[in-house]
Parts: C-alpha cells; sequence; structure tokens
C-alpha cells in the first residue's frame, strides 16, 4: 500500500515522502536536509533515493546535503546542468525510458526550465503512482494508475478577479499559465484519463493567492468521485 506524507508543499519548499513499505524514496528535495531529517524522525539512512522534477531552489534546495548523506538522487541531464552540481550521487536519468528504485518512468513536461520531469512510480503490488507538478500540461495518458500526486496551482478566474483588483501583476498571468498546472487544466487531464483504479488524489503546490482549497477539493470529487486530499 502506498503511503503519501508531504514535508513542504508551496513556493517557499516542496518535498514528499512515499513508500510502499519496501521502497520509501524523496519526491523533490526543495527544504533544508535538516527539515527532511526531523519530519522522518531522523530515519532517512533507508531511503532508496530523491527524484528531482526540475532546477528551481524549491525543489533543490537540499540537495547538497541529500547526496553528502549518501542519497541517490534522480534528475533529467538538463536540471543537472542547470543545477552545475558535479557529485556522483547525481544520476542523471532519461525520459520514457525506467529506471529501478522500485520501478520509475521519467517524462517530459512543461514548465520555464531546462528539462522538466513527471514521474510515474510503479511496484510489485502493481500500484502507480503519477507526480507531476510545475507543469501548465501533460501530453501523456496513463493506465492503471491508483495514486495521483498532482500539481493544481491556481484557478484562471481566481487569478484575473486577483489582476483585475490589482492583488496580481498583469505579467503574472503570462508566467502562470505557461509554467503551471491550474484546476482547470488538471481536470481536463482527468478527464482523459483511466481513473478506474485511483484510489486518492493529492492536489500539491497550491498557490498561496489564486487557489482556494475548499473550492479545488469539492470540484474534484464531483468529477472524479474519488478520495481527493489537499497538501
Amino acid at each position: 500500500m502506498i503511503d503519501i506524507k508531504t514535508l513542504a508543499s508551496s513556493s517557499k519548499g516542496n518535498c514528499y515522502h512515499i513508500t510502499d513499505g519496501q521502497t520509501p524514496l524523496l519526491l523533490e528535495a526543495g527544504i533544508n536536509f535538516r527539515e527532511i531529517r526531523k519530519a522522518l524522525k531522523f530515519n532517512t539512512s533507508s531511503l532508496a533515493g530523491c527524484l528531482v522534477t526540475h532546477e528551481h531552489g524549491d525543489h533543490t534546495k537540499g540537495i547538497k546535503d541529500v547526496v553528502k548523506a549518501g542519497i541517490n538522487v534522480y534528475m533529467s541531464p538538463g536540471t543537472k546542468e542547470a543545477l552545475n552540481i558535479e557529485h556522483h550521487r547525481i544520476k542523471p536519468v532519461e525520459a520514457k525510458k525506467q529506471f529501478q528504485i522500485g520501478t520509475v518512468l521519467p517524462f517530459d513536461v512543461e514548465h520555464d526550465v531546462n528539462e522538466p520531469y513527471g514521474f510515474l512510480l510503479a511496484n510489485q503490488a502493481v500500484e502507480k503512482l503519477l507526480f507531476a507538478t510545475d507543469t501548465f500540461y501533460i501530453r501523456y495518458k496513463f493506465k492503471g494508475l491508483t495514486h495521483l500526486l498532482l500539481e493544481c496551482n491556481y484557478s484562471k478566474d481566481i487569478l484575473d478577479e486577483k489582476i483585475l483588483e490589482g492583488l496580481v501583476p498583469q505579467m503574472m498571468r503570462k508566467r502562470l499559465i505557461r509554467s503551471h498546472f491550474s484546476l482547470e487544466n488538471v481536470k481536463e487531464f482527468l478527464r482523459v484519463n483511466d481513473l478506474t483504479k485511483v484510489e486518492e488524489i493529492h492536489l500539491i503546490h497550491l498557490s498561496d493567492s489564486n487557489s482556494d482549497e475548499e473550492r479545488f477539493k469539492r470540484e474534484i470529487q464531483e468529477l472524479t468521485g474519488k478520495l481527493v486530499y489537499i497538501e
């Protein structure tokens, strides 16, 4: 059974701990490693690895200490290049080519960075977790998903209202639309994918100013009929 624990989920830092009871992993390392260790009750020696989606600091802040602790960190070649960190624990992996820590399939997503990834994770119990954040679009369809960890950063109507009120700069709209997953795009992604086996949907990386937790949870639950958590 997949267990998901959110250590941080915001523009200040992102980090998630997942395990199926056999392969504990970190998704992102966007907070200090001492915070990660504290959240995991200092049990980090069992971590099988860390997956990083892209180079922005709110996803990579703790990487140097993560690798110093002996944990392999997997990312795209473009992310490695952008970070400019040389360490034998930094492991570049190619999109659409599986690698083994459990079974992980990286895939390309759309964000304003060098080579961003999402990740599809599978285990021997035939559970599949999809992890995607900081992307405005996912071009792929997935079968047999059981858990989703998806960015739901903003809603277009909330954003436009904040711009009209002068609370959000107009220039921010263009960047958000071309870099982050909106409520509307999350819904479209869910509509075109097979959710038959989905047990849980976790919505992550909500904007502090352009989101509405209760509304997002309610609308995704109504659309899918699944358990929805806001992280």
